[in-house]
């Protein structure tokens, strides 16, 4: 039998010979690729670069390489777009070579085999459940129907602050912020909510949590693939442990459904909630394509993950940016107490009468996008400004540098919202028709929680600002740190911590 050492030399030499091999080949194959950092260091290639938080690293990259930039992330070709030029390229002119999401191990073991909306590769199943997204799930009719949730929970908001400043002390936002979403979530998909972190709705927004952290984590199998069985780094049984308790979970909340739908009469008060939806769908006859199971799970996953932290690290920030900006503050209020005036709470229903108010949203998801990158596959060989992409490469779509371009944007790194009132770009949306603002990514593949999102952001936003002041460092000075954190959802590196004031108690307490 071998000894150790034995094994380790073994192993030392496969590991040289795969590396060679894999460099011959390399070698063979002639590309024009866009430029990029000239070393690239074996198995591991350019991540020596990437030591900061990766949109900050790119976005440095770029102002040396270019808008269209090449970097190998061990063997894996990635090419980074950083500007809007280069997005249209991508995601309009040349979509049909990116149609892809790339499928990571995380993505690949959470979300029941990529089968959710936003990893299944593009295809007829794709375009069908888009036309789900779009006519049943997220369309106009069904987001109106959750109004009057989406309000509720606001109230419910606002009134844990009020007993919050009722002592005093200072707020971490961030966790109110995360807890409020992920109620509204919550109620649009399963008509409850939580009521402490031990029950049901608190453990299930735990387990979605984790699961946003291992998706966001960093695996050596990714980048270098005869790694990917090894599980070096013991991810995949997480990911498989997790998902085990995902799926228990999910199959509770539509078995629960299931037999609340078989009790109760055709004329029951119950108000619908998105799980019937889907299982309307997951019972439709006569469908060229059906919605499964494990799909309907999928969407609410996606619902969870992105309907939870990307909104509240959209009003963390703009709270943030609001405190360090008093003069913005004071007009989005004055604004706020014109239009709707001083005897009620504002509605979902006044947010287009708010344009200040919305300006202040969009220059938030300019500067401090909550997904800062966004990511497609070349699904073909394709060449893009004169260069080569290689087919399966993975195409990093840089939101953030995008929102700073100074071709664009004149003091790109200065809060702004009246940019969006009084200047050229007082017509940009930030849906993904304009390609120098990206929050939620543009063409077939983008977010399709967009219009729900704005929503929640500005309805639960303008709620604050109408009823609170907000004092940091003792109402010494409205100094905050703006540093970043954050792999999948970037929020602030120190958790904002405030003081809420009452300044408009809209109901009784």
């Amino acid at each position: 039998m071998l000894d150790t050492q034995s094994y380790l030399l073994l192993f030392f030499l496969w590991f040289i010979s795969t590396i060679l091999i894999r460099s011959i080949f390399k070698k063979s194959q002639c590309y024009k690729l866009p430029p990029g950092p000239p070393i690239s260091l074996p198995l591991i290639g350019h991540a020596p670069y990437l030591r900061s938080l990766l949109h900050q690293a790119l976005y440095n990259l770029s102002h040396k390489y270019g808008p269209l930039m090449h970097i190998l992330l061990g063997s894996k070709h990635v090419i980074v777009v950083s500007s809007a030029e280069m997005a249209k390229q991508i995601l309009k002119t040349s979509e049909e070579s990116f149609c892809n999401r790339p499928i990571m191990i995380a993505s690949e073991n959470l979300t029941y085999g990529a089968s959710d909306y936003f990893f299944i590769p593009y295809g007829t199943y794709w375009r069908f459940l888009k036309k789900l997204c779009m006519t049943e799930l997220l369309s106009g009719k069904t987001l109106e129907h959750f109004v009057s949730v989406r309000e509720n929970e606001i109230q419910a908001f606002l009134k844990t602050i009020l007993e919050i400043s009722k002592t005093g002390e200072a707020v971490v936002m961030r966790q109110e912020l995360i807890r409020h979403t992920n109620n509204v979530i919550s109620m649009m998909t399963m008509g409850k909510k939580s009521e402490g972190s031990k029950d049901e709705i608190g453990e299930l927004r735990k387990v979605i949590r984790e699961i946003g952290e291992l998706l966001g984590s960093f695996n050596l199998g990714d980048i270098i693939g005869f790694m990917r069985p090894l599980d070096l780094q013991g991810y995949g049984k997480k990911n498989k442990d997790m998902h085990r308790k995902l799926d228990g979970m999910m199959e509770k909340v539509l078995k629960e459904h299931e037999e609340a739908r078989a009790t109760e009469g055709a004329d029951s008060d119950r108000k619908k909630d998105l799980f019937d939806i889907l299982l309307n769908l997951i019972e439709a006859d006569g469908a060229d394509n059906k919605l499964t199971r494990d799909s309907a799970k999928a969407f609410a996953l996606d619902m969870f993950l992105a309907g939870t932290n990307g909104p509240a690290s959209v009003l963390e920030w703009s709270l943030a940016e609001l405190i360090r900006n008093p003069h913005v503050l004071k007009k989005a209020r004055e604004e706020i107490d014109t239009v709707v005036g001083k005897e009620r709470l504002v509605k979902e229903s006044d947010i287009p009468n708010l344009p200040y108010l919305q300006a202040v949203v969009k220059e938030t998801l300019r500067m401090h996008p909550p997904t800062p990158i966004f990511a497609r596959e070349a699904m073909r060989s394709c060449q893009v400004d004169g260069y080569d992409i290689p087919a399966n490469s993975k195409i990093f779509i840089s939101a953030y540098a995008i929102g700073r371009d100074s071709q664009y944007w004149e003091n790109p790194h200065v809060y702004d919202p009246e940019r969006f009132l009084f200047t050229d770009e007082r017509k940009v949306d930030v849906r993904g028709q304009y390609y120098q603002l990206l929050p939620f990514g543009s063409g077939r593949r983008s977010c399709p929680g967009a219009s729900l999102a704005l929503i929640v952001i500005q309805a639960s936003l303008a709620s604050l600002v109408q009823c609170f002041d907000w004092v940091v460092n003792d109402g010494k000075s409205n100094e905050i740190d703006i540093a970043e954190e954050g792999r999948v959802t970037v929020f602030l590196a120190k958790p904002l911590k405030c003081k809420p004031v009452p300044r408009f108690v809209p109901f009784s307490v």
